[in-house]
């Protein structure tokens, strides 16, 4: 048998890799955030076996190098056991112009997202806007990401590739923005467009703010001209009715009952808008 066995597991020991990307997480799961954990969790539930562990080991290590992130396309070179790196690519299809102007206009309609992408988080409610748009944000399926890796090994994918893929995520971890570079939005352009959402939103709530910086609307304005019949009120209300059917209260003001006071303080109050209604 060759020295590649048939899991395509290369038995000779990776060598160092120089100025390598080590993977902050050096146990456990993979991702600090919730986008970067929900990214490693579409990757596993893929199926791919124990292919996605090696990968793990080999990001923990330090093996991939070079990490770089352009629409449709992560490049990546990741140190294995020969002298020159392997190159390996990573693809994901793009958003046309359309698809993310629609979901740019899901993502200004919730006030919070602007402010939350902003300050580096990526609102748990995200995927919701890509949906409206019957898009996803994430990798709906493997047939959504086309991979390759310049070593001999035939499975796809590979111990480097699985690498590449945990130190994405870590990526996305520290720049949210990234995912979105991923699936052709440049993040500058995204961040401008939201602000040009919500300023237009701005400008079509002018009219309703004017109206309501007016002068308000007093008593002598909204009676005006008898357009509103005055309602008098015929008897006073018995807010105190609840009160006395839950029995005697163990609040007691002065001495005196608590359904006793709230009657005198509603038959009061009553009798001076009577007043004012009828002046």
């Amino acid at each position: 048998m060759s020295r590649w066995d048939w899991n395509g597991y290369d038995p000779a020991p990776r060598r160092q890799a120089k100025d390598g990307i080590k993977a902050r997480s050096q146990r456990g799961a993979i991702g600090a955030t919730w986008w970067s954990s929900r990214f490693v969790a579409v990757l596993e539930s893929f199926n791919m076996g124990d292919r996605l562990g090696r990968g793990r080991s080999y990001a923990r290590t330090g093996q991939v190098m070079g990490l770089e992130i352009s629409p449709g396309l992560v490049k990546a070179k990741v140190q294995g056991s020969r002298s020159a790196p392997y190159q390996v690519e990573i693809r994901i299809p793009v958003f046309g112009e359309a698809q993310w102007k629609a979901v740019e206009k899901a993502m200004a309609e919730q006030a919070l997202f602007l402010a939350q992408l902003l300050a580096g988080e990526m609102p748990r409610e995200i995927e919701s806007a890509f949906r409206d748009a019957n898009l996803s944000l994430f990798p709906a399926g493997a047939r959504d990401l086309t991979t390759d890796c310049s070593c001999p090994d035939w499975a796809n994918p590979c111990k480097h590739i699985a690498a590449t893929y945990y130190i994405l995520a870590e990526a996305f971890d520290q720049d949210p923005f990234l995912l979105f570079q991923w699936r052709g939005r440049d993040p500058k352009q995204l961040q401008e467009r939201l602000a040009q959402f919500r300023a237009a939103e701005a400008v079509d709530a002018e009219p309703l703010a004017a109206e309501m910086d007016r002068e308000p609307l007093g008593p002598e304005r909204f009676w005006a001209a008898g357009a509103i019949p005055r309602p008098v009120p015929t008897q006073s209300p018995r807010c105190d009715l609840l009160a006395r059917q839950l029995g005697p209260s163990p609040v007691n003001l002065m001495g005196r009952d608590f359904a006793d006071l709230l009657e005198e303080l509603v038959t009061t109050a009553a009798k001076e808008a009577r007043a004012l209604l009828e002046s």
